[in-house]
């Protein structure tokens, strides 16, 4: 049975990367790329499906094409700052979705302000901030980062992605909870 999973920020060929994450030890562009390709492909399955929430490629590399041909399962884009120019051919702005009863808004830079979040969404996914955070509150809407940098620099199955939810949730509440006592 095929399985849904989000990631972003790649970053396919881009050499700068390395600097600007604590998460990508790596010696060069090569050795990142490489790993990224062995980790997505270990735990992403042929018939899968992937939505890459921004930045898969930097456009000065391959085109976008040419990595996607040595990743397990099907793309699905969401733009990102960095995927102009590089090849991404089927790519949406932002989305909202529907998983495990949840609706969630799905963009590459994540919102500031409640008002930026579409009414009546459970909670965001977005990538664009790498390692600064794995989850921020916006109001009381969640904003989850896909970004490889804080998944182990993988893909993270929509299943794991509903479980971290309602896992933060849960601490909000326990948290929200104790204020005051």
């Amino acid at each position: 049975m095929s399985k849904i999973y989000f990631t972003a920020d790649c970053h396919f060929g881009h050499a700068s990367i390395i600097e600007f994450t604590k998460t990508r030890k790596f010696k060069d562009v090569d050795e990142m790329n490489e790993e990224l390709i062995r980790r997505w492909n270990s735990v992403v399955h042929k018939d899968d499906l992937v939505y890459h929430v921004g930045d898969f490629a930097f456009k000065s590399s391959n085109p976008a094409s040419i990595w996607e041909s040595r990743l397990n399962g099907t793309i699905n884009h969401i733009q990102g700052n960095h995927d102009h120019n590089n090849g991404v051919k089927t790519y949406i702005v932002k989305a909202i979705m529907h998983f495990g009863g949840k609706s969630i808004y799905v963009e590459h830079r994540p919102p500031h302000k409640p008002e930026e979040i579409p009414y009546g969404v459970d909670f965001v996914i977005c990538g664009h901030v790498h390692d600064k955070y794995k989850h921020k509150w916006v109001g009381n809407i969640p904003v989850i980062n896909v970004g490889v940098d804080v998944w182990g620099l993988q893909p993270v199955s929509a299943d794991s992605v509903l479980k971290y939810y309602r896992k933060i949730v849960k601490e909000k509440k326990r948290r929200d909870s104790n204020v005051g006592v």
